[in-house]
């Protein structure tokens, strides 16, 4: 990549208060820097450390990393474990009665299960499993709400060496197809229905539709939990939950795998539009949920934990089917939706069970914030110390109205850069110990060694855009495309990069060494010759009191090379007319001041919404799509709201 001057501007800096430096699990920045240092030093002797200390092993290992047939890395090869065991089993002897879920139900109904009960119904399911036919290696597809029962389902999986594939609820019967097919599934776990806002969403009916195409020949039953107790079409190949569940032990002897033996196959998006099946190992994926749970999250045994990601999406799978479980944690589990029954959901939940680290997505807090900003002010949020942020850059806006609306100044914000392939967060500020900036996620974890280079893999300079690598494997790293190894070694690892992993994002690295997300590789635009982040142009946008979220993208232009075209929500009504000529031309002037001429969007189209899935991501990609004035042909049943793209179809300003 050409380097490119940044235009982040962001000068203030948040050193960690006193009163939680003193009492974090990695206190002040030499603390940081000592672990940096032993990493640097004895890179396998440092994660060796480490697996010994967090993990329980049924075989020890004897070797740490296995780097003979790069950049297909293997984890403490030799050794054996079990993930469920580290999830349940361990804990019953000191806290078996302590409670592992408080789930709230979409109605507000909670309910609150223990370690103890949870293993049992983990127990029993896997029995039910083994007796469905399941064993060591068979793929599952599991197809659930947020739910107790989507935790117990995975944690069944891993429990009898299963490779479970979660899909989110909400993605289609083509995307639940596609999946089922790649992985070659033997058995879909899946259940009538969900309650989201109030409303009943049918999931049994899509499950039917993609068995109904080609290519399902491998699924030989179909599980189905009664959520809902809707009305579905049951098939000769379907099976009731609470059926198979009859007569099942309580007991079911976990089946101990090798730390290389696959966990779980996540499927993500890639550059060509079919869906990678990501591939994920036991003991290295478990090691990386745990460590950044207890440096980034600084989790301590008396915390209340909440991750409101879906388990569809790895964060759910990190950060609350498995590293709260792996340490012992209490935590909230959500079904429903923040704006239900009105938009201070999730500030009334803080309050009810007195959640003290709350974990969610800039684009639910910006959602929030054009909602309700007043909303918070309105419950007693005392409980929370941390706070963290996950599956995008926040920018500083937001990031501020977090800090002083939700922590009220005194709870650190931790900014997670990391992705469904890395495992676990990567960069990140750990809370006591690094200053944090609004809208950088700040520094490697100790062990990550990140840098931002030119395409030949030689470093940029400060302040100046490249691609953001990984220079040195990690144990929470992905294994290998489902079935398609030559794609992850193309995609991942360039044979330009010198064996570096290319995460697909470009950074920038200011005189601190702090690192700014830049957006990805192909969200960069070239405007007459100079090159601009998407993310910069959507932060100055964002800096602006009418707009409440904007989005970037890029079209082509026969002089310019590309165009830029804003997206851009509102606080306020969406303006039409002589309204929406006033406020584009406001809003240019504005990114022109904040960043310069060249940034100034050319077409500002204006929404009440953004197009987004219903995890909360902007689909960038149809915007991109209507941009050009394409006609849209992806599959679009993701959406949460795809009336939306009519609206932005629309002319521009």
């Amino acid at each position: 990549m050409n380097a490119i001057q940044t235009v982040v501007t962001e000068t203030n800096v948040f050193e960690p208060n006193a009163a939680f430096r003193k009492l974090a699990n990695i206190s002040g920045i030499e603390a940081y820097r000592a672990l940096c240092n032993e990493a640097e030093q004895d890179y396998s002797g440092f994660w060796g450390r480490l697996a010994n200390q967090n993990l329980d092993w049924k075989k020890p290992f004897t070797e740490v990393l296995d780097e003979s047939d790069a950049p297909f890395y293997r984890w403490f090869q030799d050794g054996e474990l079990n993930a469920s065991w580290n999830c349940l089993d361990r804990h019953l002897a000191t806290q078996g009665d302590k409670i592992a879920i408080i789930f709230e139900a979409d109605d507000g109904t909670s309910t609150h299960i223990s370690y103890m009960q949870l293993h049992g119904r983990v127990c029993r399911f896997a029995n039910a499993l083994k007796a469905q036919g399941i064993t060591c290696g068979d793929r599952v597809i599991i197809y659930l709400p947020m739910s107790v029962e989507a935790i117990v389902a995975m944690q069944a999986c891993a429990r009898i060496g299963a490779i479970h594939s979660v899909v989110f609820g909400g993605f289609s019967a083509k995307s639940l197809h596609e999946r089922i097919t790649d992985v070659g599934a033997k058995l879909v776990i899946t259940s009538d229905g969900q309650f989201r806002g109030g409303k009943v969403i049918p999931l049994k009916a899509a499950v039917d539709e993609a068995l109904a195409q080609g290519g399902c020949e491998s699924v030989e039953k179909v599980i189905v939990h009664q959520r809902t107790n809707s009305d579905i079409l049951w098939n000769e190949r379907d099976v009731r939950w609470s059926d198979i569940l009859t007569g099942q032990s309580d007991v079911c002897e976990p089946t101990w795998v090798n730390a290389e033996h696959p966990l779980f196959i996540l499927y993500t998006s890639g550059s060509t539009g079919k869906p990678k099946g990501v591939q994920h190992a036991t003991a290295g994926y478990l090691l990386g949920t745990m460590t950044s749970m207890q440096w980034v999250l600084d989790y301590k045994p008396n915390d209340i934990f909440w991750c409101t990601a879906d388990v569809g999406w790895i964060t759910g799978h990190s950060y609350v089917a498995y590293g709260p479980l792996a340490l012992g944690a209490t935590q909230v589990v959500f079904e429903g939706i923040p704006t239900y029954p009105d938009a201070g959901r999730f500030w009334q939940m803080i309050e009810k069970h007195k959640v003290s680290i709350f974990y969610t997505a800039p684009t639910a807090i910006r959602s929030l914030i054009k909602l309700g900003g007043d909303l918070p002010h309105q419950y007693d949020l005392s409980s929370l110390r941390l706070l963290g942020t996950v599956g995008e850059p926040i920018n500083p806006e937001t990031w501020m109205w977090y800090f002083e609306v939700i922590g009220k100044k005194r709870c650190p914000i931790v900014d997670t850069w990391w992705q469904t392939e890395t495992g676990a967060h990567m960069i990140a500020p750990l809370p006591g110990a690094v200053a944090t900036k609004p809208g950088s996620c700040t520094l490697p974890l100790p062990g990550i060694m990140a840098a931002v280079v030119n395409e030949d893999g030689t470093p940029v300079e400060n302040n100046n855009t490249g691609l953001l690598v990984i220079k040195k494997p990690w144990p929470s790293m992905i294994r290998n495309i489902w079935g398609n190894a030559e794609r992850y070694k193309h995609g991942y690892y360039p044979d330009t990069l010198h064996g570096y992993y290319l995460t697909g994002d470009s950074a920038q690295q200011d005189e601190d060494g702090y690192f700014w997300i830049m957006g990805r590789i192909d969200d960069v635009l070239n405007v007459s010759g100079h090159r601009l982040g998407t993310m910069e142009i959507e932060s100055a946008l964002a800096a602006n009191p009418l707009v409440a979220e904007a989005a970037v993208v890029g079209k082509p232009h026969e002089i310019k090379g590309e165009s830029i075209i804003a997206y851009v929500v509102l606080k306020g009504a969406r303006p039409d007319g002589e309204e929406a000529n006033r406020i584009t031309s406001q809003l240019r002037d504005w990114v022109g001041k904040e960043i310069g001429p060249i940034a100034k969007p050319d077409e500002i189209r204006f929404g009440e919404n953004l197009p987004k899935t219903r995890s909360g991501k902007i689909m960038r990609r149809l915007l991109r799509s209507l941009a050009k004035g394409e006609e849209i042909t992806a599959d679009i049943s993701t959406l949460e709201n795809p009336h939306i793209l009519d609206q932005l179809k629309q002319a521009a300003h």
